[in-house]
Order: C-alpha cells, then sequence, then structure tokens
C-alpha cells in the first residue's frame, strides 16, 4: 500500500504537502528477507495503473520477486502517518477499504504454483482484517503451505482500526493452527486471544519477563507453535524506547539484550524484527543467536526513515556483536 506521511514532524493539520512511499507488513518483511540475500517474493493484488506499477516498482528495487503480484482492481490501500515525539504519540489513519487486495476473490491466487520450491510463508494479522474475502484466502494460504511441508509465521499485528477484538480472535484462532512460529508484541496476545502477561503495565512500560515466558507457553499449548517469539517494547516516550524480545521453543526461553533506542521512524519495526527472526531461523541459528540477530536488526530499523528496514546482515551482524556506538564507518 502507500504510505503518505507529512514532512518532518509536523501535524496532519499542520501539512500541505506529503511524502509518498510504499509498505505494508508482509511487504516489509520481504524486502528485509531480500537485503539480506534471501529469495523472496511478495503475493497480493495491485492494480494494473501507474500507481499500482509505482508499488510493484517499490518492491523490484530492492529485489522482491513480485511475480505473483495479481494486477487488478481500483486503488491501492493508502495509510497516513504522522510521526510523534517526545510525548506526543504517532498517529495512524488507514483509507483501506475497497482497495484491489481487500476486494480480491480466492480464485485470484494459485498457491500450488506460489509454494512451488518454497519453504517459508509469512503473513500477519492485517491482511484477513481487510475484509472477509480476505480472511478466506488467508485461510486457503494457510491450509495449502501446511499441505506442502512450508513452514508458516504469522505476526499477530492487531489493529482496532481495522476489525474487533472479538472478530480477530475468531479469524485468528482458526489461522494459528496452521501456524509454526507466532510472533506477537505485548499486546497483541491479550487483544487477540485474552492472554496477558502477569505483573506488566505497557503504558508505563513495566514489562516482566516470567509474565512473557507465562504467554508463550499457553500460546504454545493452545495452537502446538514451534516457536512463540515476543517484542518487549518500554516506551519511554515517542522519541526513546527500551527494545528487546524473548523466544519460546522446546519449553525455553531465551532473551536478547536490550537496546536503548533513539527513534527515527517506529514504523515498520516488528516487520524488521519479523525479517530478522525468520533469516536466522532460515539461517539454522540457535535460539539465543536467532532472537540476538532479530532485535539487532529491528533496533536498526528504528533510525531508518520509512516502512522498510534497509541494512545488510554484516550490519545487524556488527550490531548484534557488541558494536553499537554508531561511529562513522570509513
Amino acid at each position: 500500500m502507500m504510505r503518505l506521511n507529512p514532512e518532518g514532524y509536523l501535524r496532519f493539520v499542520q501539512a500541505d504537502r506529503y511524502v509518498s512511499t510504499f509498505a505494508g507488513a508482509e511487504a516489509n518483511v520481504a524486502v528485509s528477507l531480500a537485503n539480506y540475500g534471501v529469495d523472496a517474493a511478495f503475493v497480493s493484488k495491485l492494480p494494473a495503473h501507474e500507481i499500482g506499477q509505482s508499488a510493484v516498482n517499490a518492491l523490484r528495487k530492492y529485489g522482491v520477486d513480485t511475480s505473483f503480484v495479481v494486477r487488478g482492481g481500483d486503488r491501492v490501500g493508502v495509510y497516513y502517518c504522522e510521526k510523534g515525539a517526545s510525548q506526543r504519540a504517532s498517529k495512524v489513519i488507514y483509507d483501506r477499504a475497497y482497495s484491489a487486495i481487500a476486494t480480491a476473490s480466492e480464485g485470484d491466487f494459485d498457491w500450488d504454483a506460489i509454494f512451488r520450491d518454497v519453504d517459508w510463508f509469512h503473513f500477519t494479522g492485517i491482511t484477513p482484517a481487510l475484509s472477509e474475502s480476505m480472511a478466506k484466502i488467508t485461510l486457503q494460504a494457510a491450509k495449502k503451505a501446511k499441505e506442502r511441508g512450508v513452514t508458516v509465521s504469522c505476526d499477530l499485528n492487531f489493529r482496532k482500526k481495522l476489525w474487533s477484538k472479538e472478530r480477530a480472535g475468531q479469524v485468528m484462532g482458526e489461522l494459528c493452527r496452521y501456524v509454526d512460529y507466532c510472533i506477537a508484541n505485548e499486546e497483541d496476545a491479550k487483544d487477540v486471544f485474552g492472554i496477558e502477561a502477569d505483573n506488566t503495565d505497557i503504558d508505563s512500560g513495566k514489562l516482566d519477563r516470567a509474565g512473557y515466558v507465562s504467554v508463550a507457553k499457553k500460546l504454545t499449548d493452545r495452537f502446538g507453535f514451534k516457536g512463540v517469539a515476543i517484542t518487549l517494547r518500554e516506551s519511554v516516550s515517542a522519541s526513546d524506547n527500551n527494545w528487546s524480545a524473548m523466544l519460546y521453543v522446546d519449553g525455553n526461553a531465551v532473551f536478547s539484550r536490550k537496546y536503548a533506542m533513539h527513534i527515527v521512524d517506529r514504523v515498520g519495526g516488528g516487520d524488521s524484527f519479523g525479517g530478522g527472526l525468520i533469516y536466522s531461523l532460515l539461517q539454522g541459528y540457535d535460539s539465543q543467536k536467532a532472537i540476538e540477530f532479530a532485535v539487532a536488526a529491528s533496533c536498526l530499523k528504528h533510525s531508518i526513515e520509512g516502512d522498510f528496514n534497509l541494512v545488510s546482515v554484516s550490519e545487524v551482524e556488527a550490531l548484534a556483536g557488541g558494536n553499537a556506538s554508531g561511529r562513522v564507518q570509513r
């Protein structure tokens, strides 16, 4: 979809011009993986007009395969982003109704062809929230992926502006039956499945590690996940966050180091974490190395304008290895 945001830190009501880029949760993950050298393809539906082509070109620019993007429909979904600063929160306004992907039909996608020679399929809770038809298409894709032995990951990514908690719980509860690795943040498990971490207050930034281990265990017991990753964001302000994560596999939880981030652009932070985690698991990293890579990748994304995480494996590995000085590289 297209992202439109006022220049710099202007508010919507101040803006007389908007900067346009292209974005989207799964697209952000695909770009991350392509930058790491993984053959990544994006599946969607976009109009055949010039704006749709511009969205396709944005993915191609970073090496993402767009051959499975169906062309048709009338419009590209849009979201408006007002960047927060200090104690003023960022704001997002969606304009996604009747977009090409929201009005797609099950016959638009040949999942047998799409999943041929594929190792991993990733989707988020945003896609089935777009429409009833997309909920059915996402379920169709998840089922077909499992039939073909493809590893499936899902970021719960609950968006209250797109659907209700009750509907999200119903749809995601069915989809998660086909998921191997679940990614969530400190709110998603509670909002979607009513599973809440003890001794935690996300508004004050108070996080309790034992509570998140309990959340991961409950999710695993309910759905049989191979792994659960939970990002842990401690919000000091809109401009400064502490950032870490947990990976729960085979009854064991490992935690990453914590980064104190001064934020340039936080949108796409969770997607960059997902891309880093998928890459590290595809590489066969152990749980500790995997979570360190994913968190370092996401930490770097918070320093980059736009939704895409434009970093290399070597840059992520340098940060994960302790090089956090930010000194000029000559």
